[in-house]
Parts: structure tokens; sequence; C-alpha cells
């Protein structure tokens, strides 16, 4: 027991020194995947209404992930180190207001099943579970025969 190494803390992905925001990038580009298939398997087979929908809230969604990851980035640069950073609300609350606007409009003028603009903005937990799948897949088959 003695001669064991102590190496709970490492991650089996986090060697072979990967960029820190390989992880985000691979969710952004899962994003565009499932948007990109969702869009392409409702067309021939779904009314033109769940397609648009499904690409509305895939667009809104990649838009709302790209604007969530420059604000957060903006508060933690601008903090200075050590100090507390400050977010204000507005920032946060404005883009489910243009979000929700973008949706409504698009529903009022009857481009979009509201169904399938949802479906759409569930893009994120598509790509979330594949990268989760392919964590898993990495931490398997690259763990250390003890």
């Amino acid at each position: 027991m003695s001669e064991m190494v102590d190496d709970a803390g490492a991650s089996p992905t986090a060697g072979a020194g990967e960029d820190p925001s390989a992880m985000e990038r691979r969710i952004f580009r899962g994003m565009c995947w499932a948007v990109a298939l969702a869009v392409l398997i409702s067309a021939p087979f779904a009314p033109w209404r769940v397609t648009t929908g499904l690409l509305l809230g895939g667009v809104l969604a990649l838009l709302n992930h790209h604007w969530l990851r420059t604000s957060v980035a903006a508060v933690f640069g601008a903090a200075p180190a050590g100090a507390r950073p400050k977010m204000r609300a507005a920032r946060y609350v404005l883009r489910y207001v243009v979000i929700a606007a973008v949706v409504a409009v698009a529903y009022r003028l009857d481009l979009v099943s509201l169904a399938a603009t949802l479906a759409g903005m569930c893009a994120f937990v598509a790509a979330a579970l594949v990268e989760g799948f392919r964590q898993l897949y990495s931490a398997i088959a690259h763990r250390e025969e003890t």
C-alpha cells in the first residue's frame, strides 16, 4: 500500500497538454451539429413551421451561449485579482428579454412552432450529453491499470 501513488486529483483528460477552452469549443461545435442535424431531419418529414422553429431555437441557443460566454469573460476579466467580480443583473436579464421577444414575434407572425422552437433551444443539452459521453469514454479508455 505504501508504494501506491496518490493520483486522486489527476484527470485522465487533463494530461497531454489539452487546452482549457477545448471543451467549450467542443460543446459549441456539438450545438452547431445538433441544430444542423435536427433541421436536416425535420425538413423532409415535418411541417415547415417545425423546421423553422428548430432553426430559430437553435440559432437563439447558439447566440445565447456566445452571449453568456462573452459576458462572463468580460466580468471576470475586468475584476482585479483576488477581488470579487461585479456583475450587473440587467446584462443577464436583457439576454432573456431579447430571446423572448424574438420568439414572441416569430410566433405571432406564425412563422414557427413554439414547441419546436423550445426544442431547438435545447441544443446545449444535446451537446453537453455528447461531451459527457466523450469524457466518460476517455476516462474509461485512458485509465491506468493498477
